[in-house]
This record gives C-alpha cells, sequence and structure tokens, in this order.
C-alpha cells in the first residue's frame, strides 16, 4: 500500500493486476485499485474533482480529468473516510498513475489540491 498525506487528507492506494480481464496478445491489461481517502485534519473537507496522469511503459501518457470519484463527490469530516475501486487499462504490462484530488475545506472555502501517489501497475507475472 502507498500513502501520502496533504494538507491532512490522507490518500492510501491499493492496486490489483486483473489477469482475467486481460487479453495480452491484444496488448490488453487490466488493473484494479482500491483507494481510501481519509481525513486526519481539523477540518471537514468535500472532494470536488480528479486528475489523473497515467503512464504506460510503450510510452503513452493519459491525463484524465473529472468530476468527484465514481460518480460521487463525498464530503469528509475529520476522522470520517472515503473508499472506492476503479480501475485503468494499459496496452503494456507496466505503467503508473499518479494526481490529485481537487478539494474545498468548509471552513474557509480554500480550494487544495490533495496529492494521489504515484502507484505502480505491474502485471504479476513480471514480478517473477
Amino acid at each position: 500500500m502507498i500513502t501520502q498525506s496533504t494538507f491532512g487528507i490522507k490518500v492510501s492506494v491499493e492496486c490489483i493486476y486483473q489477469p482475467e480481464y486481460s487479453n495480452p496478445t491484444n496488448m490488453h491489461f487490466m488493473f484494479a485499485y482500491r483507494i481510501t481517502i481519509e481525513n486526519t485534519s481539523d477540518h471537514t473537507a468535500q472532494l470536488i474533482s480528479r486528475h489523473w496522469e497515467i503512464f504506460d511503459s510503450i510510452g503513452e501518457h493519459k491525463k484524465v480529468d473529472g468530476e468527484g470519484v465514481v460518480g460521487e463527490q463525498p464530503t469528509l469530516a475529520p476522522g470520517e473516510l472515503h473508499q472506492y475501486v476503479s480501475g485503468c487499462n494499459l496496452k503494456s504490462d507496466i505503467g503508473y498513475m499518479e494526481g490529485f484530488y481537487t478539494m474545498v475545506r468548509e471552513v474557509d472555502a480554500a480550494i487544495i489540491h490533495v496529492d494521489i501517489p504515484r502507484f505502480h501497475l505491474i502485471a504479476d507475472f513480471r514480478l517473477n
């Protein structure tokens, strides 16, 4: 698990290769990831949007922006957490993702960028 904290918002990521949804012959490698967002600050904050940078070892680089996470814009009071699962497909068996969440602090309406730590997408068979 990879964890990083920004402005008291802790983001943890776990990633797993999904061979049952992959087809290496057709350059399709599927990865699932679970993200836990925990508010360890003293202030309530709402997640408004996400920004992802996705790097594939064949040289492709994608940027993905969107509202919320999996259709939600969760509000986290101090001590609360939000967890979700999503996925990413690559054309190769190795890559990585990183990015940030845009959040709004309730106390002062400050817009903050909370880092999503870089995590590697590596097919299990590459680790042997």
